[in-house]
């Protein structure tokens, strides 16, 4: 569908936000992304309910960009849905954190997340680790066809 979102943007920092959204703009990667700014908006989106009921479904994102540090529900808990139910469980979810605790990483990808980054200082390093990623799983990764 020409107007299926490609990327669930998962970001509670309005700073970490507006450079995430600025760095996908700037690769040409901004016109289809849902953002949600806690874990309930993430799972409302995925699962089609709350706010997004009626919603396909099917029309599940390219990939999910997960913050871990959200309120009302945590990233870990976002991730641990998401790869634990079988109609998300293909989503590839990419943790964008500035957690570099190992416990974090390690529990991350026991969950299933297919990438864990660490956020960079840096905003132009920051920008062009966002729209490297962005281009991957948007453009280049081919997901299943279910």
């Amino acid at each position: 569908m020409e107007n299926e979102i490609e990327i669930l943007l998962v970001e509670d920092n309005p700073d970490d936000l507006a450079m995430t959204l600025r760095a996908l703009n700037k690769a040409n990667l901004s016109n289809r992304i849902q953002v949600a700014r806690d874990g309930v908006e993430a799972l409302d989106f995925l699962f089609a309910e709350g706010a997004h009921a009626g919603r396909g479904l099917h029309h599940t994102p390219k990939v999910v960009l997960l913050d871990l540090k959200l309120p009302r529900v945590d990233g870990m808990e976002v991730l641990r849905r998401v790869k634990t139910d079988p109609r998300t469980k293909l989503i590839p979810v990419v943790v964008l954190t500035s957690s570099k605790e190992q416990k974090d990483v390690v529990d991350s990808y026991q969950l299933g997340v297919n990438s864990y980054i660490v956020k960079p200082v840096n905003f132009e390093r920051f920008a062009t680790a966002v729209a490297e990623l962005g281009m991957y799983w948007v453009l280049l990764n081919q997901p299943p066809h279910l």
